[in-house]
């Protein structure tokens, strides 16, 4: 089956009924022409002749490309000044679709106030939510956009009412072919013959903006996916926003109990409907998402073909596939649903985190798995952006979370820009506390991740939170992807499928603010926590991407840079502790391994073994030597190891601050061995010296 997204939403065939409709319009009839061969491809000898051949096809895309901008000039951009202009003039059309609204919402209205007068608000949320979602289709496109935008907004919306808005799906008629094709035309300046071998008479898929259709390109008989915008589109939505625009004035102006800016709001989300109206734009987000991440080979983007390409009509690859939530369908290709799943959960980890261009609109219409087990992602209207400073924070804020560190995990908020500067976050850390207290009675890899986005939720709605729309995009991204998984797996976690990812980031990446973090992780009150490094280093290496390599490098550099004195004092005592414990490790090895008769000649027949220590501690000194032992085989069992890479510390610990440090080391561990060793002398124990906890 072949699935593709016209206007962010989920799509399957139509109907046979429809098409047998549509057959019966003489301009929806499939065109055929007479196909022309495919062209040859340019065949060349030498490397230098094959990269000019890519040299001169990119181009060539470049000029269809410019070509297709030119045909997009007059694409609608949205201006609220305009949409005044335009719309204030009509008064009766303006009346008229007010009064559409306000007897749809209003009628919503009465029944909350009712709810509220009865004491049963809370109680009839879940089904007075599905009631505006019901509205919402009715009221048309704006609309149906509008409630997906407000399923990503837990600043606006209680849980109940995110979970019905993000089932929102389109239930519009799909316009006449004949405009559709007069349309084709129109924009791309040739007749249908000249452009397609053939074209299906009727859409595949529909939805608010626009239909598509699937074709043949003429001159190279490749299939395609053609896009056709919705006739009369912009003029509605128009409408509709200069509308919902003037309400959201009113609503700054005497909702107290919402204190996000409404209109600021309606104005962001507007210009991203108004980006998606603009399939020239959207071509131009497809060919920047492939170039960041369709690298990996399980990851498929449709190329853009730009010669057919202009404002209101996309002509892109076809992709072949089925949705993603489609399990049965997948597992009849013998695909499996958790590893595309997986795939998805890592490239829009990568999107969100380290290029921060992601796709802001992945449901299950838009993620395709194909047969040969690749991921596509389809529809790139709606795109946003995760700000460098916020990549950085959310990682940080995820480990803040793992050490239950509820004060930073408040004080993110600054850096996410959740809160202004002067906003005393002091009252937000209780309720911080309570809610992850309670979730994180599991380890972090047990965590659901949509009771994490519907606890915070619940804390964003209480506070004066404002939630920028790309980090409320992202929890909808991440909770639709769980959301899938689950059909496969109801024991499924993302946030076990995202974890070694963010293992890998903080052991690899050298930025400072991750370093920070990983220092923050590894070490507290003044102890080294080698449990903590295991697991990273565990998890991590599940990430194929991970490098032992570059997780020792970054940790170098802060330990020997000029602000690393608190840390070169945690690593001195830590080495001491850990040499220490090898030494002693060896010395009970040995004794172990010996026969009765050499124990009783070597230590004068102790019945107390070779060292004089009780057995708990003797059993954290094992425990610790083997922790290292373990972690030193993680790394050396990591797929690129290679014993050069130990050359850099080498050369490191030759400059004046890694002599010092190196020398610090050898004198903390031959104090502490000095002492241990005449406490064994003595035989007698040593005030301060038996623990190394």
């Amino acid at each position: 089956m072949s699935l593709v997204s016209a206007g962010g939403y989920s799509f399957g065939l139509l109907p046979c009924r429809s098409r047998r409709r549509a057959k019966a319009i003489a301009k929806a009839a499939l065109v055929e022409a007479r196909p022309r061969a495919v062209p040859a491809l340019r065949k060349s000898s030498g490397s230098g002749s094959v990269q000019k051949v890519l040299v001169g096809d990119r181009a060539d895309d470049l000029q269809a490309e410019a070509r297709a901008m030119a045909r997009a000039v007059n694409a609608s951009v949205y201006s609220p000044e305009l949409l005044a202009r335009d719309y204030g003039s009509r008064p009766v059309q303006l009346l008229r679709r007010t009064l559409q609204i306000l007897v749809a919402l209003g009628s919503f209205s009465l029944k909350l106030l009712i709810d509220q007068r009865n004491g049963v608000l809370d109680q009839n949320k879940r089904k007075r939510a599905a009631e505006l979602r019901r509205i919402f289709t009715r009221l048309g496109p704006t609309f149906v956009k509008l409630g997906q935008g407000l399923s990503t907004r837990p600043d606006i919306c209680p849980p109940e009412y995110l979970e019905e808005l993000s089932e929102l799906q389109d239930a519009l008629p799909t316009f006449p072919d004949a405009e559709a094709f007069s349309c084709i035309e129109r924009e791309l300046g040739l007749t249908l013959d000249l452009i397609f071998s053939s074209i299906s008479p009727s859409p595949i898929a529909a939805a608010s903006l626009g239909q598509v259709y699937k074709a043949q390109l003429k001159y190279s008989g490749q299939i395609v996916a053609v896009k056709v915008q919705r006739p009369g589109i912009e003029e509605a939505i128009g409408l509709d926003f200069y509308l919902i625009r003037g309400v959201g004035f009113l609503i700054n102006k005497y909702v107290d109990i919402i204190t996000t800016d409404v209109v600021a709001l309606i104005d962001e989300f507007a210009s991203r409907v108004y980006q998606e109206l603009n399939y020239v734009q959207e071509g131009q987000n497809a060919r920047r998402f492939k170039k960041l991440y369709a690298d990996k080979e399980d990851v498929l983007v449709p190329d853009i073909f730009w010669d057919y390409t202009s404002g209101k009509v996309l002509t892109m690859e076809w992709v072949e596939g089925v949705k993603l939530n489609e399990q049965v369908a997948i597992e009849s290709q013998g695909l499996k649903v958790l590893d595309l799943v997986n795939t998805g959960i890592q490239c829009s980890l990568r999107q969100l985190l380290e290029y921060g261009y992601f796709h802001a609109d992945p449901h299950p219409g838009n993620l395709l798995a194909t047969p040969e087990g690749k991921l596509a992602f389809l529809d790139f209207g709606m795109m946003s952006e995760t700000p460098e400073e916020a990549r950085f924070a959310i990682i940080g804020h995820v480990v803040h979370m793992v050490n239950r560190d509820y004060e930073a995990m408040a004080r993110d908020y600054y850096a996410l820009d959740f809160l202004s500067p002067d906003v005393d976050v002091s009252p937000i850390v209780p309720a911080l506390r309570n809610f992850f207290d309670d979730a994180l009675n599991s380890s972090v890899s047990e965590l659901n991740f949509k009771t994490i986005v519907d606890g915070l939720g619940a804390v964003l709605y209480q506070y004066p939170f404002n939630v920028p729309a790309y980090y409320a995009l992202i929890l909808r991204s991440l909770t639709v992807l769980e959301g899938l998984a689950l059909y496969a797996d109801p024991n499924f976690k993302v946030l076990a499928a995202s974890y070694p990812y963010f293992a890998k980031r903080l052991l690899t990446d050298p930025n400072p603010y991750l370093r920070d973090a990983l220092v923050e992780l590894l070490f507290k009150d003044g102890r080294f926590r080698w449990n903590r490094l295991e697991n990273l280093l565990v998890q991590g290496r599940k990430d194929r991407d991970f490098s032992a390599k570059d997780a020792l490098q970054p940790v170098l550099k802060l330990l020997l840079g000029p602000e690393g004195e608190e840390l070169r004092t945690l690593v001195i005592k830590e080495s001491v502790r850990v040499t220490e414990a090898v030494v002693l490790g060896a010395v009970i090895d040995t004794y172990n391994s010996m026969p009765d008769f050499m124990r009783s000649l070597v230590f004068t027949g102790s019945r107390r073994g070779p060292l004089l220590m009780s057995v708990t501690e003797l059993e954290k000194v094992i425990e610790l030597r083997d922790q290292v032992f373990r972690i030193w085989g993680l790394l050396r069992s990591s797929e690129n190891f290679d014993p050069t890479l130990l050359q850099p510390i080498l050369q490191v610990l030759q400059q004046p601050e890694g002599r010092i440090l190196g020398g610090r080391v050898v004198g903390g561990i031959t104090q502490r061995l000095a002492a241990r060793l005449l406490q064994q002398v003595l035989r007698t124990p040593a005030a301060g010296s038996a623990s190394i906890d």
